[in-house]
């Protein structure tokens, strides 16, 4: 395509965004307009489509507050997104919201916080290799993730470039729009990296360019299309290219241009000057992408023929296929600690879902979430070292989900601070991404209140769409993932370091977020209990009218149960901060702060979780 009618496709790309925020009085112009080069040129080397072709390459904008770029790109390409959704941008009820969310035709996964995008990104790239390994490496799409300097001064890129880096993700290409602006001026103010030699030690494959140079674009485009290692695209831009007087100032960052000074600009640029203007060349250029696409796919499926196992892992990656697991091999009998009853499930799930993979935070041993039976995933297996990064492991997990595989990561629950925004994004997004946290609360006794869990259970259950089960045993544990794997949501387990007693001889329902494991009509008491604390609460109810509620998903609770089964006084029994047991209980034993050092008898007795003691407050 000739530079003249990448030109025109830049400019409408430019002035679309332009006018989005400047209708909605709200947005960030200057990325819009210095990216607008890059991505002209992309869509003559990408592969995308509006079929969601399971070949295609995937496009993430990691930067999530160029928003209005992404929306004029897809409308012109020719995505479900019409010209009156542009125009009611950021608007109530609008596809085209303040920053990129999955509703949107074409949208591959929500990026808002900073950094997040490039782990998602690596979380593509790693989930296209694991899934063409199954299907005789015939994938062989790439994945594309815009970024800017706020990214890379998140701690999370780091931890997930350093991943792509031992991984050795050659599918994966970062267009880092380097304008050395942030919101409050020149970036070197706070970030003088050299980023050169900082993706150098990284393994990556450097190229740098003038991101506003077409035919340096094209070639650098090219230039990754073949490489060995990730690559990232180092291109030299211009926030808001063609502002005229506001040209690279940080004043174009997160406000509008505003009428006068967009009308400016179309001028300089020889542009229409009409409010959502379209070319309809620009809008050729981009619909020939998907156009060429098409073609692409339709030669991919013919020329590949895969076997019925092989069909049987696309359909679960579609989504097609319902994950039904038989967990009756495994022994209810026995007292396990939950992290591993939890083990034995999770091995389970892995031998009969084929797209169910993961790992943990370099604690596989500690979390017991290592699966036996499988290589690491470099090596066509299905364990995940993820090394000491747990910001970034949430975050990858993330794009797996959305590329269809059904991702675990693991961490300690006093660690799932780390990783919280990818939870909640994973949870914004209703993706079927499981959680696992073990040393679950103070049983952790000698490594004393640094690594002892008070207010992070309560935190995972706040967050609106992801349910958190706390099992007591391992009839519970396999109840709680039956119900996990049928969730369209995602999924937190917490799961104990000690060993507890096994209490149910079947497999409980808990459908409904809790089942009486000891019940009367006429009980003058029910205590609500969950996880190691249930077989507590059982010994304070022994030879009492006493109701035992075990509820092992508070949030499936607060939803299903019937609240009129409740009898008496009603008392919540748990080793952590739990103030959300107070909506239905009249007296809590919980933890008031954070723990303390010692063995775990002794520390459980001075915080006052002793049957004795509890019965002497009844």
């Amino acid at each position: 395509m000739n530079n003249e009618t990448l030109e025109k496709m830049s400019n409408n790309l430019r002035f679309l965004s332009v006018d989005m925020i400047n209708r909605a009085n709200s947005g960030h112009p200057g990325v819009a307009m210095g990216l607008s080069d890059i991505l002209a040129v992309l869509s003559t080397k990408i592969n995308l489509n509006t079929k969601n072709h399971i070949n295609r390459d995937r496009l993430v904008f990691s930067g999530g507050h160029a928003s209005s770029l992404i929306y004029s790109f897809l409308h012109l390409s020719g995505f479900n997104l019409s010209l009156d959704e542009l125009k009611n941008f950021r608007q109530l009820g609008s596809l085209a919201a303040g920053h990129p969310e999955i509703k949107t035709h074409g949208v591959e996964i929500d990026t808002g916080p900073l950094g997040q995008g490039i782990a998602n990104a690596v979380g593509f790239a790693m989930a296209a290799k694991f899934a063409s390994s199954k299907l005789n490496n015939s994938l062989n799409h790439k994945i594309y993730c815009l970024c800017g300097d706020g990214d890379l001064q998140e701690g999370i890129s780091y931890e997930a470039c350093s991943l792509a880096n031992v991984h050795n993700l050659n599918n994966l290409v970062l267009i880092y729009d380097s304008n050395e602006i942030s919101i409050e001026g020149d970036v070197k103010n706070t970030f003088n990296d050299d980023m050169y030699f900082r993706f150098m030690s990284l393994g990556f494959n450097v190229i740098m360019i003038d991101g506003h140079n077409f035919d340096e674009i094209s070639k650098a485009l090219e230039m990754t299309k073949n490489a060995e290692r990730p690559s990232i695209i180092i291109a030299k831009t211009k926030i808001g290219k063609g502002a005229c007087e506001l040209e690279g100032s940080e004043k174009t960052h997160g406000s509008p241009l505003g009428a006068e000074l967009a009308l400016k600009a179309k001028k300089a640029a020889n542009w229409n000057e009409e409010e959502f203007y379209i070319d309809s060349e620009a809008k050729n250029g981009f619909e020939k992408m998907c156009k060429r696409s098409d073609e692409y796919f339709a030669s991919w499926d013919k020329a590949n023929k895969f076997s019925d196992e092989q069909l049987e892992f696309i359909a679960y990656l579609e989504g097609k296929k319902d994950l039904n697991v038989d967990f009756s091999k495994l022994d209810l009998s026995k007292n396990y600690a939950t992290r591993d009853s939890n083990h034995a499930c999770l091995n389970e799930i892995a031998k009969q879902i084929p797209t169910f993979l993961g790992g943990s935070a370099d604690l596989a041993p500690s979390n017991k979430t290592y699966l036996k039976d499988y290589a690491d995933i470099r090596n066509g297996g299905k364990n995940i070292a993820f090394g000491i990064r747990e910001h970034a492991m949430g975050a990858i997990i993330n794009a797996m989900a959305r590329y269809g595989l059904h991702p675990f990561c693991a961490t300690f629950l006093v660690f799932s601070d780390y990783l919280k925004p990818s939870i909640r994004l994973a949870a914004l997004m209703n993706l079927k991404a499981f959680f696992v946290f073990s040393h679950d609360s103070i049983g952790v006794g000698e490594d004393g209140p640094t690594h002892q869990p008070i207010e992070q259970i309560s935190t995972l259950r706040n967050i609106p769409n992801l349910y958190t089960f706390r099992p007591a045993d391992m009839a519970e544990n396999i109840a709680c993932w039956q119900v996990a794997l049928k969730l369209n949501n995602p999924s937190a387990f917490t799961l104990s370091r000690s060993a507890l007693p096994s209490l149910n001889t079947s497999i409980p329902d808990i459908s409904k977020g809790a089942y009486f494991i000891k019940y009367s009509d006429n009980a003058e008491a029910t205590i609500i209990a969950s996880g190691s604390e249930v077989a507590l609460a059982l010994e304070v109810a022994k030879d009492k009218n006493i109701n035992v509620l075990s509820m092992p998903c508070f949030e499936l609770f607060d939803k299903e149960f019937d609240k009129s089964l409740l009898k008496g006084k009603i008392i919540g029994i748990e080793a952590a901060r739990s103030y959300e047991l107070y909506k239905y209980c009249d007296e809590l034993f919980i933890m008031d702060s954070f723990g303390a050092s010692g063995k775990e008898k002794d520390v459980f007795k001075y915080f006052g979780f002793d049957a004795e003691k509890i019965k002497e407050k009844l």
